[in-house]
C-alpha cells in the first residue's frame, strides 16, 4: 500500500486524486492531505480519508479547521509553509502529489525530493521556474518525476520501453480552449465567465484561464524540456480540438507513438499513482464509434500572444521563465478579479518581463527574490490594490 502526501488536496487535482483513492481503497492510504483556505472541503476530506496530518496555509485557518473537528478526530493540524514542507518529508510517505497551484509549490516539492519521496508532479511551476535545479537534485536523490499533467504523462507513457535519446520531435497538443477560432479584437471582449467555459476538459479557475490564453501551452513546453531532456527545437505545440490524443513523439526512424483517451484528468493521475503498474479504472471509455474525426490545426502565436513569450522566456532560459510565470499569476488573479482583460494579460506579462532584471544562472535563493519582484512589478502596472499572490 502505498502512503500518500497530497500537497493541494481541495483543488481540481488534489480531489480527482482523492476520486482515485476512492476506486483504489486497498492500495493507498492518505498520510496527509494540504489546503490553502476552504476549511469546509478540508473538513470532509479529514472525515472521509482520516489523514493523519492536515495543512492549512496559516495560523488563522488552521485554528478554524481545528474548531471544526471533533474531539474525536485525531487528525493533528499545522499551518504554514514549515506544515507544507514537513508533511512532504515524512518517513511513512512514498509519494508527494505536488497539486498545489503557483509558486507556493516548489519548496515543498524540493524538500520531498531531497527526503527521497517520488513527485507525482501536477505543479508546472516547479520546473518552469527552477528546472535546472530540480532536475539535478532529483537524479541525485534517485528520485521519480511522475507527469500527471495529461500532455506530459502522454509523452512519459510514449517513451516507456523506447530510447530517449532516438527522440526526433514532441507534440504537444492543446484544445486551443473556448477561443482558438477568434479574432484579436473579439478576444478584447471575452468575459470571465467565458474564458472559464472550456468546451472539453473540467479544471480549476487558474488553469482553465491558462488554457484559454494559452500560456499553459507556453509552460508545458518550458516543463517538458527539463522532463524529457529535449531542446527548444524539438518541441512543436499542435491544437487537437477533440482532447483525443493527448500527446505524441516522434522518433529519428519517422515513426510516432500518440496516446490517445477521454478528457479526463484522473487517468494520468492513476497512471501516476501506480506507475510501473497499470491498475484497473472506472472511468469513461474512449467510444471510437462516435470519434469520427481527429483533427490538427496550427496555433496562431499573433492571435495568442502568451504563447510567443514562453517561446520567449524559454530561449533566454536563466530566471526569465520565473519572471514569465510570476508575471502570469498576477495577470490571471487580476483577470478572475474584473481588473484587466483578457488581452491585457498579455500587454502585463509582455511589459513585466522587460522590468524585471535577467539573471543567466540563478540560484534558488535567486528564482525566490525574482518571483518576489515580478508579482510587485506587476502588481503595480496593473493597479495598488491587487492583493499578494
Amino acid at each position: 500500500m502505498k502512503k500518500l502526501t497530497i500537497l493541494g488536496s481541495t483543488g481540481s487535482i488534489g480531489s480527482q486524486t482523492l476520486d482515485v483513492v476512492r476506486q483504489h481503497p486497498g492500495d493507498f492510504e492518505i498520510t496527509a492531505l494540504t489546503a490553502g483556505c476552504n476549511v469546509d472541503k478540508m473538513v470532509q476530506q479529514i472525515r472521509e480519508f482520516h489523514p493523519v496530518y492536515a495543512v492549512m496555509k496559516d495560523e488563522k485557518t488552521a485554528r478554524l479547521l481545528q474548531e471544526r473537528l471533533n474531539e474525536s478526530e485525531m487528525t493533528r493540524i499545522l499551518s504554514g509553509m514549515d506544515g507544507f514542507c514537513y508533511v512532504s518529508t515524512l518517513d511513512e510517505v512514498d509519494v508527494v502529489v505536488a497539486s498545489m497551484v503557483g509558486m507556493i509549490g516548489l519548496k515543498p516539492v524540493i524538500q520531498a525530493i531531497r527526503a527521497g519521496k517520488d513527485i507525482a508532479l501536477a505543479n508546472k511551476e516547479t520546473l518552469v521556474t527552477a528546472g535546472h535545479i530540480i532536475i539535478p537534485l532529483a537524479k541525485e536523490k534517485n528520485v521519480r518525476l511522475l507527469p500527471v499533467d495529461s500532455e506530459h504523462s502522454a509523452i512519459f507513457q510514449c517513451l516507456q520501453g523506447q530510447p530517449e535519446k532516438k527522440i526526433e520531435k514532441i507534440y504537444l497538443t492543446a484544445s486551443g480552449g473556448p477561443f482558438r477560432h477568434s479574432s484579436p479584437d473579439e478576444l478584447k471582449q471575452v468575459t470571465v465567465e467565458q474564458a472559464l467555459a472550456h468546451p472539453n476538459w473540467s479544471m480549476g479557475p487558474k488553469i482553465t484561464t491558462d488554457s484559454a490564453t494559452m500560456i499553459n501551452k507556453g509552460l508545458e513546453m518550458i516543463e517538458a524540456k527539463w522532463l524529457f531532456s529535449v531542446d527548444l527545437d524539438q518541441i512543436h505545440v499542435l491544437i487537437q480540438p477533440q482532447s483525443v490524443i493527448h500527446s505524441m513523439v516522434e522518433y529519428q526512424d519517422g515513426a510516432v507513438l500518440a496516446q490517445l483517451g477521454t478528457p479526463d484528468m484522473r487517468l494520468p493521475i492513476q497512471y501516476a499513482l501506480t506507475f510501473p503498474e497499470r491498475t484497473t479504472a472506472d472511468f469513461g471509455r474512449l467510444d471510437f464509434k462516435v470519434c469520427h474525426s481527429l483533427t490538427f490545426e496550427q496555433p496562431d502565436e499573433k492571435t495568442f500572444r502568451n504563447l510567443g513569450l514562453a517561446y520567449e522566456a524559454m530561449r533566454q532560459g536563466g530566471n526569465m521563465p520565473c519572471i514569465l510565470n510570476a508575471a502570469n499569476e498576477v495577470a490571471v488573479a487580476a483577470f478572475l478579479q474584473g481588473r484587466l482583460s483578457f488581452t491585457g494579460m498579455s500587454d502585463l506579462i509582455e511589459k513585466t518581463m522587460q522590468q524585471v532584471d535577467f539573471l543567466k544562472k540563478p540560484t534558488l535563493e535567486d528564482y525566490m527574490e525574482t518571483d518576489r519582484l515580478t508579482r510587485e512589478i506587476a502588481r503595480k502596472n496593473v493597479s495598488p490594490k491587487i492583493p499578494p499572490l
